[in-house]
């Protein structure tokens, strides 16, 4: 038995790349790309994640072919895998590519080709090894998210608000919630000064969670509303606790 056919297109790249970036580069070199649902397309717009391997390959007489199973972890925390036919069986004698949305469509594209496709020389067992989906703490609605976490910084008046680090990770949010804050009273509210609080969670491209909280209230000299954000619930707490210290004495 051969070795399994190597071309470029699976040499690892310099870099890790992207589920996006993955994509293209399967969708580049397929030559039946445009086949593809355009549901299928959109659903992986949202991808988290991403995993291939090498399904079943054979080789005989100069001739080969392999399939490739590409997965996807998606936002909503399903899956979305796509099949990849590589072979050299045209007459040009390189490589081809294809891809397939199931296996059904897969083994009708591998039966027509001049090779047995029912006696491969290895069938390897599938293994996607996408890390486990959190649980989420959020019901995040896809939004324009990243341009609502840019209005609420750019709106924070408080000297110690979030940096740009903070603001170029949120350029990469895609979904977001907002809900007010309860719990652990404040003193403000106690000195009778009006406050609330509010988290605004992002979820992330890469599927992390990422949270900011906003302070309004009127703790001011002129009694003018002012908003402030910080980068976690205690930081926000504790800065209401400290401007009530200072106006109370």
């Amino acid at each position: 038995m051969s070795v399994p056919y190597e071309t470029a297109a699976y040499e690892p790249p310099e870099s890790p790349e992207s589920p996006e970036e993955h994509l293209a580069r399967l969708l580049g070199r397929a030559l039946n790309s445009f086949e593809l649902p355009d549901d299928t397309i959109r659903r992986l717009d949202c991808a988290l994640a991403h995993d291939s391997s090498l399904h079943s390959a054979h080789h005989s007489a100069g001739m080969h072919r392999e399939t490739y199973r590409h997965t996807w972890l998606l936002a909503d925390g399903s899956a979305q895998t796509l099949w990849e036919l590589v072979h050299n069986t045209a007459p040009a004698g390189g490589p081809q590519h294809e891809v397939y949305v199931d296996e059904e469509e897969l083994r009708a594209a591998t039966s027509r080709l001049p090779l047995p496709p029912d006696t491969p020389d290895f069938e390897l067992p599938v293994q996607v090894r996408l890390a486990p989906v959190p649980a989420r703490r959020h019901s995040y609605v896809p939004d324009d998210s990243a341009d609502h976490a840019r209005r609420l910084l750019r709106r924070a008046e408080n000297p110690d608000r979030p940096n740009r680090e903070m603001a170029a990770l949120l350029a990469t949010a895609f979904a977001h919630q907002i809900t007010q804050a309860f719990g652990r009273p404040c003193r403000a509210g106690r000195a009778g000064l009006g406050y609330s609080l509010y988290e605004h969670a992002f979820l992330l491209r890469d599927g992390r969670e990422v949270s900011l909280w906003e302070v309004e209230h009127t703790v001011t000299p002129d009694g003018r509303h002012m908003c402030e954000v910080y980068p976690s619930e205690n930081a926000a707490r504790e800065a209401m606790e400290r401007r009530a210290a200072q106006v109370s004495s």
